[in-house]
C-alpha cells in the first residue's frame, strides 16, 4: 500500500461542491450542513416537491443476444454494455436521490428523470467500472444492490474502502496507466482532468477514464473530465468502437467538466468511431438548459450525426 497520496485537489477546484460528499463522521457532517444552510436547504425543499418524470424509453437488456455490441443509457453516467456476451456497467446510480445519508434520509440532489431500468431488470453484471468517488457516480446504495460474487469491479486509486470487496469476485484499484484483467475484459486506466474527493478532506482519492478491450471490441469510458489532451494517448492502431463521453454540467463548471464540443474533440483524439453522450438530462448540476448539451453535440458533429448514439435516457443501441 502506498502511504503518500498520488492525487491532490487541483487549485482551481471549487471547495463548495455540495454533491461530492459522504458522511464519515458526525461532526464533519454537521459542519457541512452549517456551511451549506440556508440556501442549500431551500433548494432541497424545492426538489422534494418536484416530481421525477419517467424516461421516454425502457430498454430490455435481458433480451440482448450474446454476440455483437449492445448498449443502453440508463441515466446520468450509467451505461449498460454487452459486448460479445460480457456485460459492463459504468458508474451505476439507481437511487432517486444522491447526497449525504442521514439514516433513512438522503439529503442531496434528486433525479429529473427516473432510471431507465432498475437493477432487477438487468442481466447479471460481469464488470462494474467506477470512474471516481463523487456521489453522482459512486452511489453506495446502488453498489450494495449490485453485489455479486461473480461480478468484478474496477475503481480508482484509494476508493475501494467505500465498497464491501468480499461481496464481489474481485475489486481492482487502478492508477493512471495501470492495466488489469477483470473477468473476460482487459481494463486500462488513463488520465482525465477532474478530482476525486467526496469530502473536503479526502483529496487522496483517484479519478480515472478507462479503455476496455472485450471480445472483438475496444470501448472507452471517459468518466468525468474537463478538456484534456490526454485522450490523444489512448489513440492506437486499433480503433475505439464506442466512446462514452460526458457532455453536461459545464456552466459554470467548465474548468472541471467539458462542454459538448470538447467532448467530441477528445473522442476524436482517441480515434472513436461512435460517441455515447452521458452526464446530462438526469440531475440539475449546472445552469445550462437541460437539452442544450445534446443539441450542441449534434450541431458539432454536423452531417455525421449517426456517430452520436443514445440521445435519450432509456434508448438502446445494437451493432
Amino acid at each position: 500500500m502506498v502511504s503518500t497520496p498520488k492525487f491532490h485537489r487541483p487549485s482551481h477546484i471549487p471547495h463548495n461542491n455540495t454533491f461530492s460528499g459522504r458522511v464519515t463522521r458526525a461532526p464533519e457532517t454537521a459542519r457541512f450542513l452549517r456551511r451549506a444552510a440556508p440556501a442549500f436547504f431551500r433548494e432541497i425543499s424545492k426538489e422534494y416537491k418536484r416530481e421525477t418524470i419517467p424516461p421516454a424509453l425502457r430498454p430490455m437488456p435481458k433480451l440482448w443476444p450474446d454476440t455483437g455490441l449492445h448498449a443502453a443509457w440508463l441515466g446520468h453516467s450509467t451505461v449498460l454494455i454487452k459486448a460479445d456476451g460480457v456485460t459492463i456497467l459504468t458508474d451505476p446510480v439507481f437511487s432517486a436521490r444522491v447526497g449525504i445519508s442521514l439514516g433513512p434520509l438522503t439529503v442531496g440532489i434528486k433525479r429529473l428523470v427516473e432510471v431507465a431500468a432498475p437493477v432487477n431488470d438487468l442481466p447479471r453484471i460481469d464488470v462494474i467500472l467506477l470512474s471516481h468517488a463523487h456521489m453522482d457516480h459512486f452511489d453506495i446504495p446502488s453498489l450494495r444492490q449490485l453485489e455479486d460474487p461473480r461480478t468484478h469491479v474496477v475503481t480508482a486509486f484509494r476508493t475501494a474502502d467505500l465498497l464491501r470487496p468480499r461481496r464481489y469476485a474481485s475489486v481492482h484499484e487502478l492508477r493512471w496507466d495501470e492495466v488489469v484483467r477483470a473477468g473476460a475484459a482487459t481494463v486500462r486506466a488513463f488520465e482525465v482532468a477532474h478530482w476525486g474527493a467526496r469530502m473536503r478532506s479526502d483529496v487522496y482519492r483517484g479519478f480515472n477514464g478507462y479503455v476496455i478491450d472485450v471480445g472483438r471490441y475496444r470501448l472507452l469510458f471517459g468518466g468525468d473530465t474537463a478538456y484534456t489532451e490526454s485522450f490523444k494517448r489512448v489513440h492506437s492502431s486499433r480503433r475505439v468502437d464506442l466512446a462514452i463521453m460526458p457532455i453536461g454540467a459545464y456552466d459554470p463548471w467548465i474548468r472541471v467538466h467539458c462542454n459538448p464540443e470538447q467532448a467530441l474533440a477528445m473522442a476524436n483524439y482517441a480515434g472513436a468511431e461512435r460517441v455515447l453522450p452521458v452526464h446530462h438530462q438526469t440531475f440539475q448540476l449546472s445552469h445550462e438548459p437541460r437539452l442544450e448539451p445534446i443539441e450542441r453535440l449534434l450541431y458539432a458533429v454536423g452531417q455525421a450525426s449517426d456517430r452520436v448514439i443514445l440521445q435519450q435516457i432509456g434508448e438502446e443501441f445494437h451493432s
